[in-house]
């Protein structure tokens, strides 16, 4: 991953409602959500939320998805993970198996 697009997927994950949605998609794995769902159990106006779904989408952070009538949004897990190697990169010296989420880096 380049910087430039670590910076994008980052910048769009700096603002508090995106960060909402994004954390609620992620709960929710590759089933996904409604924008009709993810409104109700964020309490997002549809109008607002449609922009901050756009920004996650441009970011590569989450996928949109026809199914029927509805347009269902999941997380893009390859986006997010290319994310986190790229933040963990060069973790603990250059050893990122020491990086490990249940016993903490360095």
């Amino acid at each position: 991953m380049e910087t430039e697009d670590a910076i994008k997927k980052l910048n769009a994950l700096a603002q508090e409602t995106r960060l909402e949605v994004f954390r609620l998609l992620a709960r929710h794995g590759e089933q996904g959500l409604s924008a009709g769902e993810i409104s109700e159990q964020t309490t997002i106006q549809p109008n607002t939320l449609s922009f901050h779904l756009k920004e996650l989408t441009q970011a590569g952070l989450i996928r949109s998805e026809r199914q029927g009538r509805s347009i269902i949004y999941s997380l893009e897990v390859a986006g997010m993970s290319s994310l986190v190697q790229f933040l963990t990169e060069d973790c603990c010296q250059g050893r990122p198996e020491l990086c490990n989420p249940n016993k903490g880096c360095c």
